[in-house]
């Protein structure tokens, strides 16, 4: 069922042709009749001639709006696991729906490094995200829908497609590429609608965001509860390093899959602006390779415990990972890593944030969220015999910022982070984030 994110609006009614008939019919009437037989006793009836042209105008305009748009909704509620603009195809009658969200992010870094060294690093401004959602709801039972996706103002992917089967209102089958149902942000990325001016770390090296594979499944829920089960192509073990599973997405291109992972989530949703759960991973990631005659497994398992609440204007949102790796000294073999690069047998990462809404007792209709956050990854925590550990991979983070949201769909993020890991080699950074979607 769709979940409110903002206050629901009713979508509108299509007009006929029959009715938009007789609404011109009406007006032209009031226009050539009634100001005819007064225009020659005042010349101030001209104004009323006016008037009336106008109301056909705004009649017209209406009209064209409402059939060029029957289906036209807000981009304000979320439906089974997908963030406000992606869920837009759930809301509508039938038909065709557009959506999208978009992002710039300029990053300016500090000249040292936290042991005092220069860190080299050169400021950034990056048209970060420019997204189209595209779907088609055929009619109760079957929608297809998509996102469209330029990074970086250059790099085009397809970040999901896939077509929904409805069975009952709380029953559906999925298939074509998915996005995979672990985390906060994986299935609810557009931002406005997460804390903070860039993803979390235990977001992109633990739960490799964004993260989407071809496979099937089923989904489904009720106003307490959601869940999503689904079987995908797996990881490429092969591409893992030091930073995590991030470089063994495949991204549904002739992706193999030798190797299927299970993916499965369950939300509760029962309270009013509380989403808890969790959701978890498992697959082999080698896809038949052989090391001296062995088949490698490279079993990878990943589980998450959530949270996202908001409430009275106070907004908290944590997460804790954790992912295990099998066989991982042959993982990095058919890798080719060695020393400190090696892909860890152990990974781990947990972050918290909160933010208060210090408008929300006034009159203004806007919303300026200060916040903080704290965050922890480790993707080297335990690492196979003959690899070392990189004391960079030890890191955390801390952010304090502020958001201001004129509209629920619209959003500038400007925070602070302080970046340390057990190098000692962190940089701290300024971010600004402009952010929409609809």
């Amino acid at each position: 069922m769709p979940t409110s994110v903002t206050e629901g609006r009713n979508q509108p009614q299509r007009v006929t042709p029959k009715l938009r008939h007789a609404l011109l019919t009406i007006a032209t009437a009031s226009l050539v009749f009634s100001p005819i037989d007064a225009l020659a006793q005042a010349t101030t009836d001209s104004t009323r001639i006016s008037e009336l042209e106008r109301q056909i105008e705004a009649v017209s305009r209406e009209l064209e709006r409402l059939d060029l748009g029957a289906d036209v909704v807000q981009a304000d509620s979320s439906a089974y696991g997908f963030g406000p603009a992606a869920s837009k195809v759930y809301q509508i009658e039938s038909g065709v729906s557009i959506g999208g969200y978009g992002e710039f992010l300029y990053e300016n870094y500090s000249t040292e490094r936290e042991n005092g060294q220069a860190s080299g690093a050169l400021d950034k401004h990056d048209a970060l995200r420019a997204i189209i959602y595209l779907g088609y709801k055929f009619n109760d039972r079957f929608i297809f829908n998509s996102e469209i996706e330029i990074e970086h103002a250059k790099e085009i992917y397809l970040e999901f497609a896939y077509l929904d089967y409805n069975l009952s209102d709380n029953f559906g089958l999925r298939g074509g590429m998915l996005l995979a149902p672990l985390g906060l942000v994986n299935e609810l990325h557009e931002p406005p609608i997460f804390l903070g001016s860039e993803r979390a770390i235990t977001e992109q090296r633990i739960i490799p965001t964004t993260w989407r594979e071809n496979g099937f499944g089923a989904f489904g829920g009720s106003d307490t509860f959601s869940w999503r089960l689904y079987a995908m192509n797996s990881l490429n073990g092969a591409n893992f390093g030091a930073k995590g599973v991030r470089g063994g997405r495949q991204k549904g291109y002739k992706a193999l899959a030798e190797d299927f992972g299970i993916a499965g989530r369950l939300d509760y949703t029962g309270t009013p602006g509380l989403l808890v759960g969790l959701s978890t991973y498992t697959g082999g990631t080698a896809h038949n390779r052989e090391i001296d005659g062995r088949k490698v497994d490279g079993r990878l398992t990943i589980w998450d415990a959530h949270l996202d609440y908001r409430t009275g204007g106070f907004w908290l949102r944590g997460l804790i990972a954790s992912a295990t790796i099998g066989d991982a000294a042959r993982l990095n073999s058919l890798a080719g890593n060695a020393g400190d690069d090696g892909v860890g047998e152990e990974m781990g990462g947990w972050y918290v944030q909160a933010g208060y809404d210090i408008l929300r007792n006034t009159t203004a209709s806007h919303e300026l969220i200060p916040y903080i956050g704290f965050e922890r990854v480790n993707t080297q925590q335990a690492v196979p015999m003959g690899f070392s550990i990189d004391p960079s991979m030890d890191l955390s983070l801390t952010t304090i910022g502020a958001a201001w949201r004129p509209l629920p769909q619209i959003s500038l993020k400007m925070d602070y982070q302080i970046h340390s890991n057990e190098a000692s080699t962190g940089v701290n950074q300024w971010n600004v984030n402009l952010g929409w979607l609809f």
